[in-house]
C-alpha cells in the first residue's frame, strides 16, 4: 500500500507544535509496519541547516496559481528510512516562520496544487493521500473537482486529519478565481463557504473520502455546538466517515531509561530513582531540596486554552499545601506575569521559567510527581502522554485526548493512571489536586498509580495500526466499488 502524507511541517525539518511531531513520528511507525509511506512538505527557508545541505534535487515543474505560473522544485531527503519530498519555491517559502503572512491563502493554494502536480513527476502513485490541517485542505477539493478525471488520479483516495478545528484557513471568496481559476459554484453551494469566506478546512471536510481527528473523544466533541466551531452540523452530516485516532509519542525520544537530558535514568522497575531527578532539579532551580515534597509540573503554552486561568486562580490556595510548582513555557503576558508574580512571592514553592527549553522540559517530566493539564479543550494533547511515560501522574480536565488517555484513579479498586475533573471550574481543579496530594502521602497507593502511568501504551505503533486499518478499509472499498 502506498501512502503519501501531506503536511505544512514535520520534525526534524521544522515545526511549530504538535502537528510537526505527528508528521515526524507517524510515517516511521507506518514504515516499520510495512507501509510504503512518503511525506511531502514545503521547503521553508528555516529548515535545519544540516538537512538543507543534504537535500537532493529531483526535478522541477510549473504550477498554475490562478493566472500566475510559479516554479516548483522537488527536493528529496531520507529520514528514519522514510522518503521526504520538499517542494521548493523561493517566492512563497524563502521567508522566516511558517504562518501568519498576508498571503497565506496564496502560499498554501500554491502548495496544495503543487502536491497534486508533483505526483505526476515521480515514478510512484499513492493509493491514499493523507492531508493534515487547513494548510492542506484544498488538496481533497482539487482532487475531486479536477484531478480525479486524470488516469493517474482516478483511484486515489484522500484522508483529511483535523489536528485542531479552531484553525479553519479562512480567506476572501475571491481566492477561488484568483488562486484556483474556479468560478463561485463551490462557494455558492456551501461546500467551501463559511461566514462569507472560503474555508480550506471546510472544503476538506466536504470533499475528503475520510476524516480523522487526533482522539476519539475529540471526534465526538466537534459534532457539538460547544466544540464544533460552527462546523458541528457538517461534521454530524459526515459522521459516517469521521473517526478519531489518538496520537502517540516517540518512545525513543521520550524514554526515562535512555534520556540524555535527565539527571538519573530510571524505569518502572526502579522508580525510586525518580526522586534523584527531583532533588537535582530542586538544586538547579534553587528550590529547597526535599524528596518528600510533592512537585507539580507544568510544561505548556501559557494560554487560556491550556487552562492557565484555572491554575492562576487556585495557586494561592494550593500553596497552603506542602508542594512545589515548577512551570515552563511562554504565552499570553497575563499568565507569564501571573506565574512570575507567584514566584516572587513564594520563591521556595514556585519556579516559573518563561522560556522554551527542551532539556528543562525533559527534566521536569522526570522530576515532577504530578503534571497539570486542565485544558479548556484538547484535541489530543502531548504533555499528558509524555508525563505518563515518565511516571509524572497527570491531573487533567476530561476533554478530548485527555479523556481518552488518562484513566481517573479509583481509590477503592486501586486502578487508574491519573486524576481528572469534568467541568471547566477552578474549584473542581483545586479539589482534585488536593485529593491527589492526599493520595500522594500514601506511598504504596501512589507508587501503584505511577506504575500504571508508566505501563500505559501511547506508542506510535499502536496508533499506526489504527491508521493502517483505515487505509485498508478505503482501499478495499475502492477495489470493490
Amino acid at each position: 500500500m502506498n501512502i503519501l502524507i501531506v503536511a505544512s511541517e514535520a520534525h526534524p525539518f521544522i515545526k511549530t507544535g504538535g502537528l510537526g511531531d505527528v508528521i515526524g513520528a507517524l510515517p516511521k511507525a507506518l514504515k516499520d509496519l510495512g507501509v510504503d509511506v512518503r511525506v511531502v512538505i514545503p521547503n521553508y527557508r528555516d529548515i535545519k541547516k544540516e538537512i538543507k545541505e543534504s537535500l537532493t534535487y529531483i526535478d522541477n515543474f510549473s504550477v498554475n496559481v490562478g493566472w500566475r505560473t510559479q516554479y516548483c522544485g522537488i527536493l528529496e531527503y531520507e529520514y528514519d528510512g522514510v522518503q521526504f519530498y520538499l517542494l521548493d519555491n523561493e517566492y512563497y517559502f524563502k521567508r522566516g516562520g511558517l504562518y501568519g503572512y498576508y498571503d497565506d491563502g496564496e502560499k498554501f493554494a500554491f502548495f496544495d496544487r503543487a502536491v497534486l502536480e508533483f505526483i505526476k513527476h515521480i515514478d510512484w502513485v499513492p493509493d491514499i493521500v493523507h492531508c493534515n490541517d487547513w494548510q492542506t485542505g484544498m488538496v481533497p477539493v482539487l482532487h475531486k473537482l479536477e484531478y480525479i478525471k486524470e488516469e493517474k488520479f482516478k483511484n486515489i483516495k484522500t484522508i483529511f486529519s483535523i489536528h485542531n478545528l479552531f484553525f479553519k484557513g479562512m480567506f476572501s471568496k475571491e481566492v477561488l478565481p484568483e488562486l484556483f481559476g474556479y468560478d463561485y459554484e463551490a462557494f455558492n453551494n456551501g461546500s467551501l463557504e463559511l461566514y462569507g469566506a472560503v474555508s480550506f478546512l471546510k472544503g476538506a471536510i466536504n470533499y475528503a473520502d475520510k476524516i480523522t481527528t487526533v482522539s476519539k473523544s475529540y471526534a465526538e466533541e466537534i459534532k457539538t455546538p460547544e466544540y464544533g466551531e460552527e462546523l458541528d452540523g457538517l461534521l454530524r452530516y459526515r459522521s459516517s466517515v469521521l473517526e478519531g485516532i489518538v496520537n502517540g509519542i516517540d518512545y525513543e525520544e521520550y524514554n526515562p531509561e535512555e534520556d540524555k537530558y535527565i539527571y538519573s535514568k530510571y524505569s518502572i522497575d526502579n522508580i525510586q530513582n525518580k526522586s534523584i531527578n527531583k532533588e537535582n532539579l530542586q538544586k538547579e532551580l534553587g528550590l529547597p531540596v526535599n524528596k518528600d515534597v510533592a512537585m507539580i509540573g507544568l510544561v505548556s503554552r501559557l494560554t487560556h486554552q491550556k487552562g492557565c486561568d484555572l491554575i492562576i486562580n487556585i495557586l494561592e490556595e494550593l500553596l497552603k499545601e506542602e508542594v512545589q510548582v515548577v512551570i515552563l513555557g511562554t504565552g499570553d503576558s497575563m499568565y507569564e506575569d501571573g506565574f512570575k508574580s507567584f514566584q516572587n512571592r513564594y520563591p521556595k514553592m514556585v519556579n516559573a521559567n518563561i522560556r522554551f527549553s527542551n532539556e528543562l522540559a525533559h527534566k521536569i517530566y522526570a522530576s515532577s510527581d504530578m503534571f497539570l493539564m486542565p485544558s479548556l479543550f484538547e484535541p489530543c494533547g502531548l504533555g499528558q502522554l509524555i508525563a505518563l511515560r515518565y511516571g509524572s501522574v497527570p491531573i487533567v480536565r476530561e476533554t478530548g485526548g485527555l479523556k481518552d488517555t488518562v484513566v481517573p484513579y479509583n481509590e477503592y479498586e486501586g486502578t487508574g493512571n491519573g486524576f481528572g475533573f469534568k467541568n471547566y471550574r477552578f474549584d473542581e481543579l483545586l479539589n482534585i489536586t488536593k485529593y491527589a496530594l492526599g493520595i500522594y502521602k500514601d506511598k504504596n497507593k501512589w507508587n501503584s498509580i505511577v506504575r500504571q502511568s508508566m505501563s500505559s501504551d501511547n506508542s506510535w505503533e499502536k496508533s499506526a495500526m489504527e491508521y493502517i486499518r483505515i487505509y485498508d478499509e478505503l482501499s478495499f472499498n475502492n477495489v470493490n466499488k
